[in-house]
């Protein structure tokens, strides 16, 4: 028998006790909470509830007799008066914004949606009821202290990132069960992680796991949202990943990362949800108090402002939808042990009310709380809206991803004029984006591919997008990809252009691994996956995102980047958490940084400004007595180049790393080259020099 008390009003969201459930869910707006019980594979609620308490805006109430495994929803009573930005409509079931575990998927209806679809307004209400259409709640047992994931605390210096995604990953390999593949227990199979390991990365970040939805113009296409960044619940993981062991393989596969001292950084999607501009559908947060969750145009509340393109944005300065934010983050750290999280649209969060800020009240939050201001926060420092693009103006405490810096390396490695300044700016950790925010070279997130354009494969065989199986006849995906494809779009067998692709994608990995600041390489680009040209495949859910394990299209490249990966451990001078000034190290004449020109002779401001300029040097030194001294040439012409060694830097050198190199390492026992010895550069080289720190200037 079930019986119904008063409750508690927090937390919020569905909490059992041992005997009871006790239910909380904010609503300022309305008039009435209905708690909407079901039972498995029920199309309609087998009781209705009503909550019997509203405390500060938390309508609230404790059932007992209820137990983990109850199917529950809403349903909330308030104003149909879009005019003034309330969408109540009781007809709809909707999810609760706090729901820990969601069963079933939504099947596109026009019943899912508040008004009448195809008016000339949206106002006319459709009282047509929505729930055997929609996924349900699922409340869930209490997470147990015992069984906790503690996250790793790697310091930011030592980390390396590797974006995945749970499906793509995992779906093809052959040493993964069949029944697990695209799992999220899969994520954490010994062939995974010992891939992981073998290439050196720290850190996987996952494209989003938090509950989402395939929208109705994908669905009807025959297409889902592969990708995940349309969110339905916060708290919830993805259904579709749970597989067998459910929410325990989640849970399960980062501890088992985490053992193997691999961390685990979400992306997450807190701009915007799934339910899209005013005419969108009713599913949660719309149903609940849209005037709440949502930002309003001020001159007409009909309407969602947008800076994310996606029809609506989260309205962070409402103090309840910050504590949403800042609840569903810590629940990921402390009921999953993850690590981290990449904000996908981050300047949004950051808007008070419309404009971007370093004080808004969110990051300010993020510093002083005591879970999430130890883990890692990356921003993706843009959005679409007035004043979107902030890269360099987030807060202390945060990294972001640094699309200067891919952009520049394209550019410079497929031949661009003028560029040269760019790279070594992104060479030496964008000093002029992030210091004068205070930060360090650790604030850039380098990267040359991500999930979002071509991946590093395509960077070097496509120079027009391929996006037509998207079903926007090619008019979706960016047009700037700073991309090449030597001779011939897409595949060849032509053996030249095939051996230049395969060293331009080397130095394209080795500029990003040697860079200072944070370095992050796409899944799969170890193994030159292509997407065939498609720069925004979202929607594909087939092998087009999916890696093939099978065939390994650039054999020894797996091997390049765990070389690279390797060095960039051994070597501090990698890996500063200073930025370089061209400082004096100790008496000597050496400096943390010289830039160099073939002829052996410092760049001047004439060397600077030669926008033809293809090969240069870049040695680096670091504090530490003991630590080597690097030399990094490099050479961009499609000729090869003489390069002295400067006096100035001192020696003797040896060559240890070279992209013309399958592998790219070089075996010890190697010539040394003595200052003023003169070194050949092949075409599209890379090449690393090793010196002792305090080597004499004679052999």
């Amino acid at each position: 028998m079930i019986g119904i008390d008063d409750g508690v009003p927090g937390p919020l969201g569905a909490h059992f006790d041992g005997r009871g459930v006790n239910f909380a869910l904010f609503s300022q707006n309305a008039t009435g909470v209905d708690l909407c019980l079901f039972e498995p594979g029920e199309r309609h609620e087998s009781r209705i509830v009503s909550l019997p308490c509203r405390t500060d805006d938390v309508w609230h109430g404790y059932l007992r007799g209820v137990f983990p495994g109850q199917l529950y929803g809403y349903r909330v009573h308030g104003p149909w008066d879009p005019a003034n930005g309330h969408r109540f409509n009781a007809a709809k079931l909707v999810l609760d914004p706090y729901a820990r575990e969601i069963q079933g998927r939504i099947r596109w209806h026009d019943s899912l949606y508040g008004h009448r679809r195809g008016l000339q307004r949206e106002d006319q209400i459709d009282r047509r009821d929505s729930a055997a259409f929609m996924p349900r709640g699922v409340v869930t047992a209490p997470d147990l202290p015992d069984l906790a994931i503690h996250p790793i605390r790697r310091p930011l210096g030592q980390t390396v990132i590797y974006e995945a995604h749970v499906k793509a990953l995992t779906q093809l390999h052959p040493d993964i069960p069949e029944e697990e593949r695209g799992t999220y227990a899969a994520l954490a199979h010994p062939a995974i992680v010992e891939h992981l390991l073998k290439l050196g990365v720290t850190a996987i970040e996952l494209l989003p796991i938090q509950s989402f939805a395939d929208d109705r113009f994908l669905v009807e296409k025959g297409l889902v949202n592969f990708w995940g960044y349309s969110p339905l619940g916060y708290f919830a993981p993805e259904p579709r990943y749970l597989g067998a062991a459910g929410i325990g393989g989640l849970k399960a596969a980062i501890r088992e990362l985490a053992a193997a001292e691999i961390e685990v950084i979400l992306d997450v999607v807190y701009n915007h949800t799934c339910e899209a501009d005013h005419t969108g559908p009713t599913l949660s947060f719309r149903g609940i108090d849209n005037a709440s969750y949502y930002k309003l145009d001020p001159e007409n509340r009909r309407r969602e402002i947008d800076c994310t393109g996606c029809g609506n944005t989260l309205d962070l300065d409402h103090p309840r939808v910050m504590q949403l934010v800042l609840d569903s983050l810590r629940h990921w750290v402390t009921a999953y042990g993850v690590a981290g999280f990449r904000f996908d649209l981050a300047t949004s969060l950051g808007r008070t009310p419309h404009d971007f800020t370093a004080k808004a009240a969110f990051f300010q939050a993020i510093a002083q709380d005591p879970i999430l201001s130890r883990a890692k926060m990356i921003a993706e420092p843009w959005d679409i809206g007035m004043g979107g693009y902030q890269l360099g103006a987030y807060p202390r405490g945060w990294a972001e991803w640094n699309d200067q810096f891919r952009d520049s390396v394209r550019a410079f490695w497929r031949g661009d004029r003028g560029v040269l300044p760019k790279l070594t700016q992104a060479l030496s950790g964008s000093r002029e984006i992030f210091s004068a925010s205070g930060r360090s070279p650790l604030a850039s997130i380098n990267y040359v591919a991500s999930h979002d354009g071509y991946t590093l494969a395509d960077v070097v065989s496509y120079e027009q997008k391929h996006n037509h199986a998207n079903g926007e006849d090619n008019r979706d995906g960016h047009g700037h990809n700073l991309s090449r494809n030597y001779g011939v779009e897409g595949p060849t067998d032509d053996s030249a252009i095939l051996a230049l692709r395969a060293r331009q994608k080397r130095n394209l990995l080795a500029t990003t691994l040697l860079a200072q600041g944070v370095p992050m390489i796409l899944a799969g680009d170890e193994r030159s996956r292509s997407q065939d040209g498609n720069n925004n495949a979202y929607a594909q859910d087939n092998a087009t995102n999916w890696i093939d394990w099978r065939t390994d299209a650039d054999p020894g490249l797996t091997a390049f980047v765990a070389n690279l990966t390797r060095l960039r451990r051994e070597q501090p001078a990698l890996r500063r958490l200073t930025f370089l000034t061209g400082a004096v190290i100790g008496e000597g004449p050496l400096r943390d940084v010289h830039w160099l020109s073939p002829c052996g002779a410092e760049m001047d401001d004439e060397a600077w400004a030669d926008g033809d300029r293809r090969a240069f040097g870049m040695q680096i030194g670091n504090d530490l007595p003991s630590a080597d001294r690097l030399l990094i040439l490099i050479n961009a012409a499609d000729e090869a180049t003489d390069f002295t060694l400067a006096p100035v830097i001192g020696g003797p050198w040896m060559v240890v790393f070279d992209t013309t190199r399958q592998v790219g390492t070089v075996q010890a026992g190697q010539a040394l080259f003595p200052p003023g010895a003169r070194l050949r550069l092949d075409p599209y080289a890379l090449y690393v020099l090793r010196a002792r720190q305090a080597a004499s200037y004679e052999i």
